[in-house]
């Protein structure tokens, strides 16, 4: 948006230009006159330009989100509402938040700008008064004009008056509320019956808000029959497109590289917050990118998790882990798209399987050059030794990989998949949704495993799907390798049958020698644990399934 913006669709809807409208052409250079200290940074450069934008459209929608405390607030809603008055003084601006005494926070230091820059004792001149009679922080309109500023909550009303632009800053209170479907459905009740009825004709609207879920305003808006209409403004701390799949950083960033901050946050602090926040919580609020609650294809409450540690310092090998109990080891690995240092990730993976479980015991998920994938994947090699297959899928730097090392080191297998990620990812769901597939706690794990807990929620609308490639790869190979897959279905259907002969006998009269003569296996039996085992009749559906699971892998193992 250029510095100079016309204003001549205001004039059509009868508002007045200010004559002297570009003595601060951005919110941003108004923002520093007002509050000298402000830190103009390349996020507010764009915010700026959004909410120009914004103030010089008719009809405009502009949703804004950006990690907490950068200044997003005091920009939009407050100097950003200055700006506009300042531009046209009869413009109607309605300010929300999630509850009034926020809301009027906004109004009142909009409203001491305009009383402190009057001109008096030499001070800057706004040109703008505040109304005799009509001057209190929740309401208060400019001397001899018919704009001001209106500030509700959300359990507000506006009825009475009409606004010709509409900001709502932050509808959520806190994560507790946006969690709560009643509180999101409250929120979005708010907008059809209150919000969007008292828009004036060619009124702007501006969401400006931290991300906390996914069914928060901002994604209901978006997700809305209308929500092409919505200019939609995301800027993350962590600039993580992937340009190999056509993204691009709002800000023109590299991917890897932290937003330059309004409060001055380093990269070591950004870090810090990283790890403090976690993997979930850092999507959503500081990269604009929640998750669902559960996930679409692998749901977060299947994920297993163990405690105690299945490895221990291999005897003879220095910096080598050593699994005691395990029917077998393997890698899987996802490789890169290009030589250089992108956005795609490389991801190795180190399983192992006992009976029916599988445990994940490494990863390493890094953006490597094909030099530094060859380092770590002979890396990963030296320090599991047991893995003897590694599963490579035959593509992007893959098939480099096994041409360069296969020569070297025994057991890579070459993976050409024939499915869509989405169809693999879905084959293997039954097992992890049967509670066979185990993840370690953060307080034993070699990495961090809700990394990948966060992928698989998002996937596959995600902006990374390499941790689910390389996982669905592993548990294909070692849970839906055929013999296996095969032995639990005749195990299914031999124990089916017996239910339903069981039931059959439960219905006729009691016949003690039939009953003796029964060989049912689920009948009050005694599991490997020496516990004893529900009838198929009354045992949950997904515990049955995998129950019958580690039977049938047992009985194959034997």
């Amino acid at each position: 948006m250029a510095a100079t913006l016309d204003w001549a669709e205001y004039a059509a809807r009868s508002f007045e230009p200010r004559p002297d409208a570009d003595r601060w052409p951005t919110p941003g250079a108004l923002a520093k006159v007002v509050e000298p200290d402000t830190m103009q940074t390349a996020a507010l450069d764009l915010v700026d330009e959004a909410v120009a934008w914004a103030y010089s459209t008719p009809d405009s929608r502009l949703i804004v989100s950006m990690p907490p405390q950068e200044g997003k607030s005091q920009r939009v809603t407050k100097t950003g509402s200055l700006w506009a008055l300042h531009r046209n003084r009869d413009l109607k601006i309605g300010i929300v938040s999630y509850n009034k005494p926020l809301a009027e926070s906004f109004g009142r230091d909009i409203r001491n700008w305009v009383t402190t820059y009057n001109g008096e004792e030499g001070s800057l001149d706004l040109g703008l008064r505040i109304a005799r009679d009509n001057g209190a922080a929740s309401r208060w309109q400019l001397a001899g004009h018919r704009g001001g500023v209106i500030c509700v909550g959300l359990k507000g009303s506006l009825t009475g008056r009409r606004v010709d632009a509409l900001v709502i800053d932050d509808p959520f209170a806190d994560k507790e509320q946006a969690d709560s479907a009643y509180y999101r459905d409250r929120v979005w009740g708010w907008w059809q019956s209150v919000g969007s009825t008292r828009l004036s004709s060619g009124a702007s609207v501006i969401v400006i808000l931290t991300r906390w879920h996914e069914d928060d305003l901002a994604g209901r808006l978006i997700a809305a029959e209308d929500g092409s209409r919505w200019r939609v403004i995301n800027i993350p701390a962590l600039a993580d497109h992937d340009p190999a799949k056509g993204q691009t950083d709002a800000l023109g960033r590299s991917p890897g590289e932290w937003l330059k901050s309004a409060r001055g946050r380093t990269t070591a602090q950004w870090e810090a917050i990283r790890i403090t926040a976690g993997t979930r919580v850092f999507n959503a609020l500081y990269q604009g990118r929640p998750s669902p609650d559960s996930g679409d294809v692998w749901q977060r409450q299947w994920w297993r998790r163990y405690s105690v540690p299945l490895w221990s310092q291999h005897p003879t090998v220095p910096g080598a882990y050593r699994v005691e109990e395990s029917d077998g080891l393997i890698m899987s690995w996802d490789m890169a798209f290009k030589d250089t240092k992108s956005s795609d990730f490389v991801v190795g993976q180190v399983w192992a399987r006992r009976g029916a479980n599988v445990y994940l015991l490494d990863q390493v998920r890094k953006r490597l050059t094909f030099t530094e994938t060859l380092t770590a994947f002979k890396a990963m090699v030296a320090r599991w030794p047991q893995a003897t297959a590694k599963l490579v899928e035959d593509k992007a730097n893959g098939t480099a990989v096994i041409n360069t090392l296969k020569s070297k080191i025994p057991g890579i297998v070459e993976v050409t998949p024939t499915e869509s990620k989405y169809a693999r990812a879905n084959a293997v769901a039954p097992v992890i949704e049967a509670g066979n597939v185990f993840l370690p706690t953060g307080e034993i794990a070699l990495f961090e495993p809700d990394e990948l807990v966060n992928e698989a929620a998002e996937f596959p609308n995600g902006a990374h799907d390499d941790q689910v490639d390389a996982t669905s790869q592993a548990l294909a190979q070692l849970l839906l390798d055929g013999t296996g897959a095969q032995a639990w279905i005749d195990y299914v259907n031999r124990l089916a049958a017996n239910a339903a002969e069981a039931r059959a006998r439960a219905a006729e009269p009691y016949q003690p020698q039939a009953h003796a003569a029964s060989s049912l296996p689920e009948a009050e039996s005694i599991d490997e644990t020496g516990s004893t085992a529900p009838t198929a009749e009354s045992e949950d559906p997904v515990a049955l399934r995998k129950r019958l699971r580690d039977q049938a892998f047992r009985n194959q193992n034997r």
